[in-house]
């Protein structure tokens, strides 16, 4: 049986003597070290002199587990070879660790610790248990502390969440509450300011919208809603609108910058305006609406209004004239909403641009003559497709002898729905809505292909057809006639042109220029409806005409007015001396046609003579015309 002997000097202080001591590697001592470490003792003893050639064991309380690993530690000593640590634990869920206290001739001697992992491991598995406990206590306080931060943290956001979208959809707010939190005051802080910014932009845009910019006064879509507003209340009120005369010609001649001044005078004269409780708007351009309160407005308010307001105004020390046109309309007299009112203004003022009036009345029954106006504009342009023009013409004979000069083209429109539409209202409804050029185009066309239709009949005649002011001015005309006339092989003696006074005298310099070019083209040329206009001599003189048309409202009373015969006498003297030829256009009196011929007219045109003739009819009127004599011609005129 091992011993473990331990031997200690003992001095005094020299060394004087040893004490020994020795203990037996026996159960006891196993199970004693065992008890202190709470481990498995075991002892092994090989001794070479024993008969049996197994080591022996001397062991504590062993438990199986380690009594294999014990079995298997010695039988690999009878074999040779070391078991290290590694593979005792592989033999068994059991970790040991064996080391040699011992070894020489008399033997060898290991002690083997050895302790089963399930025990090692039930203190971690008892001690996992309480730690995962701990940490989802500590996870569910985490939670309840991170709510409770969150609580107090988003409730506040989301009070902010939510005043922000108020404030998105227009609301005012006037205070946030934002609790104690220093950065979500300042948030809010924010947003209170941002909805100071956005007030205010919305402010500006809508004072923009409602607002002219030019001017400074209100503008249509404000009009239309205090207009609504007013209609709600039921109390009567006046609309004036007003629109400068020729604004167009101050911005051509004067420039936009002086228009646009133009503009803000006037503007500001209407807000001085001593009118009561007047509201004043810029719809468009140079039209501008007053509001005031009751039915009508008085004559001396009217005229207190132009005298106000059609003040010169001064640019560059120069005046510049001003003459307004005022369409009045009421409530309730002519209309319960604010677009019927503002139509309805809009055509008295129509009325007064084209009557060359200063004030217009809206009155019942004027709103249909508007919309036989924009009827006719509209189907202008499909009269030509669709066939609805027709010219027509009138014989034009020398006053002294009766001899057939030639025609006048007139054109003429059959309306589809409206009948005969005079060539005055057409005409100038070609004007406004830019379709004369469409117009003049097929006349000239229509006429050139009826005198070479003429012709191939063995009848050779000239026809003066009309030109409006818009012809006049556009510089592609003595081009387009000249192709025209090479198109039907005419020669220029065979068209003649007539152009009204009105039309030389928008533009003198462009109009000279224009018939210059046709007069060098070789087409005569005639002043239409002259006496009616405002051209002066010296203009006259100096544009490239042959012939006065004296407008037969001098002609048609000339047999018993005095004042017509002295100005028809003076017209023929006047043209005479100039070197031109005179034509009276509207004799019906046989009366007419002697005194005209006793003054020396030259030409005479009118239904006396005949009425404008169709096409077709026009070869049988000749005939009948040259057979007959003078009375007989006058007879069947």
């Amino acid at each position: 049986m091992p011993y473990q002997m331990v031997l200690m000097p003992v001095r005094a202080p020299g060394l004087i003597g040893w004490v020994g001591m020795g203990f037996m590697l026996n159960d006891q001592l196993a199970r004693e070290l065992g008890a202190l470490t709470r481990l498995s003792v075991s002892f092994l003893v090989d001794e070479p002199g024993r008969n049996d050639t197994r080591p022996t064991f001397v062991v504590g309380a062993l438990q199986p587990a380690s009594v294999s690993v014990l079995n298997a530690f010695r039988d690999a000593l009878m074999q040779g070879r070391f078991i290290d640590h590694s593979d005792m634990e592989e033999m068994t869920d059991t970790l040991a660790r064996a080391m040699q206290l011992q070894g020489d001739d008399s033997g060898r001697t290991w002690v083997i610790i050895q302790h089963d992992r399930g025990d090692l491991l039930a203190v971690y598995h008892a001690l996992s248990w309480q730690l995962l406990c701990i940490f989802a206590v500590m996870l569910m306080l985490t939670a309840i502390v991170a709510a409770v931060i969150a609580r107090s943290m988003t409730r506040p956001l989301l009070r902010l969440v939510t005043s922000a979208r108020r404030i998105g959809r227009g609301e005012r707010l006037s205070a946030l509450a934002h609790g104690r939190h220093r950065e979500i005051g300042l948030l809010a802080d924010t947003l209170m300011g941002m909805q100071a910014d956005i007030d205010q932009r919305e402010q500006s845009l809508l004072y923009q919208a409602r607002h002219d910019r030019l001017t400074g006064l209100s503008n249509r879509d404000s009009a239309q809603q205090d207009i609504a507003d007013t209609l709600e209340q039921g109390m009567p009120f006046t609309l004036l609108r007003l629109s400068i005369v020729g604004f167009r010609q101050i911005n051509d001649t004067f420039g936009y910058t002086v228009g646009d001044e133009v503009l803000r005078m006037l503007a500001q004269r209407l807000e001085k305006l001593s009118l009561p409780c007047q509201r004043t708007y810029r719809l468009s351009g140079d039209e501008f609406l007053l509001m005031l309160p009751g039915e009508g407005i008085a004559p001396q308010g009217i005229i207190t209004l132009h005298e106000h307001l059609s003040r010169p105004v001064e640019h560059e020390h120069s005046p510049i004239a001003l003459t307004l046109i005022v369409g009045e309309v009421s409530y309730p007299e002519h209309g319960e909403s604010a677009g019927l009112l503002l139509r309805c203004a809009e055509i008295a003022m129509d009325r007064a641009r084209h009557g060359h009036i200063r004030h217009v009345r809206y009155e019942m029954g004027q709103d249909e003559q508007h919309q036989r106006r924009l009827a006719l504009a509209r189907d202008l342009g499909t009269a030509v497709e669709q066939d609805q023009l027709i010219m027509v013409y009138q014989p034009k004979i020398v006053a002294a002898s009766g001899e057939i000069m030639g025609f006048e083209a007139l054109m003429r429109w059959r309306h589809p729905s409206f009948g005969f539409v005079p060539p005055d209202e057409f005409i100038a409804l070609a004007e406004q809505s830019g379709r004369m050029t469409q117009l003049t185009q097929w006349m000239l066309r229509t006429v050139c292909r009826q005198i070479d239709l003429w012709a191939q009949q063995g009848v050779s005649l000239c026809v003066a057809v009309n030109l409006s002011a818009h012809d006049v001015m556009d510089t592609t005309l003595p081009e387009r006639i000249h192709l025209l006339l090479q198109d039907y092989q005419l020669g220029p003696e065979r068209l003649r042109l007539e152009v009204t006074e009105s039309a030389l005298i928008q533009d003198p310099a462009l109009a000279q220029g224009n018939l210059i070019a046709l007069r060098n083209a070789g087409l005569h040329i005639a002043v239409d409806d002259y006496g009616t206009g405002y051209s002066s001599l010296s203009q006259l003189k100096r544009l490239p005409v042959q012939e006065l048309k004296i407008d037969k409202s001098f002609i048609l009373k000339l047999d018993h007015d005095s004042e017509d015969r002295i100005i028809v006498r003076s017209t023929i003297e006047l043209a005479h001396s100039l070197g031109l030829s005179v034509v009276a256009e509207g004799v019906e009196t046989e009366a007419s046609r002697i005194l005209l011929m006793t003054l020396g007219c030259d030409v005479l045109q009118g239904y006396l003579i005949s009425r404008p003739l169709p096409s077709d009819q026009v070869n049988d009127w000749i005939t009948q015309y040259r057979e007959g004599d003078s009375t007989t011609r006058s007879a069947r005129g």
